[in-house]
């Protein structure tokens, strides 16, 4: 019987993401991250996410483990550093997890703000210097020379990639919030939710507190 061609595909991507995933928490986290199970999912207009004990396991009853996803919709438009800074991104919310005291689903709170400052990503939710560091919709960017910066250039000097996106975007630039019809905003005090354009302010009849506009990694 003919030999079965191996999917290499799908075991080159994902383990070069697991390969990301151990040299980050060796260089930044002092290893201590646990394992978790790494996905590529679309989600709305998120890059990423982290979400605990996501997965449990069919055979051992109560083991359970992490999701950490990246969205391949936003990897055409992005270099392979921005895409790992991502990465980094969730694995922060995974320390929180873990060591520290997690927010609210969703919420990035000055304890997060904290170790990302502490590795080189600077949060940000415009994505940009003079951001606000807080909040449901957070983004950052990279510190030059900072941790993270150092650590990622020493992982793509080993000729780390990434391969495959979603096809749709392939040599096209992605989308931006300004791209997107709809946006979630949430009350940061009561949750109340709304939707509505992403350049819209919203305030909640309830708390006369200002929305804030959701999933930006």
């Amino acid at each position: 019987m003919p030999s079965q061609p191996t999917n290499r595909i799908t075991g080159d991507e994902y383990t070069a993401i697991d390969s990301a995933y151990n040299w980050f928490n060796e260089q930044l986290f002092g290893g201590r991250l646990p394992p978790c199970l790494i996905t590529l999912q679309r989600k709305g207009r998120s890059r990423g996410y982290f979400a605990n004990d996501r997965f449990g396991h069919r055979l051992k009853v109560g083991d359970l483990t992490d999701e950490l996803a990246l969205n391949p919709d936003t990897f055409g438009h992005r270099s392979d550093k921005d895409i790992l800074s991502t990465l980094v991104h969730e694995m922060c919310h995974c320390w929180q997890q873990h060591f520290g005291t997690p927010p609210r689903r969703g919420y990035h709170n000055r304890e997060w703000a904290e170790l990302m400052r502490s590795i080189g990503l600077i949060p940000s939710d415009t994505g940009e210097p003079g951001g606000k560091q807080t909040g449901q919709r957070v983004s950052h960017y990279i510190l030059e020379g900072g941790p993270f910066d150092r650590a990622a250039e020493a992982l793509l000097a080993t000729e780390f990639c990434f391969n495959w996106q979603s096809a749709a975007h392939v040599g096209q630039p992605g989308k931006t919030a300004k791209d997107r019809s709809k946006t979630k905003y949430t009350c940061p005090s009561c949750g109340q939710n709304a939707w509505a354009k992403p350049e819209a302010v919203l305030v909640c009849g309830e708390c006369e507190e200002r929305m804030e506009a959701q999933d930006e990694n």
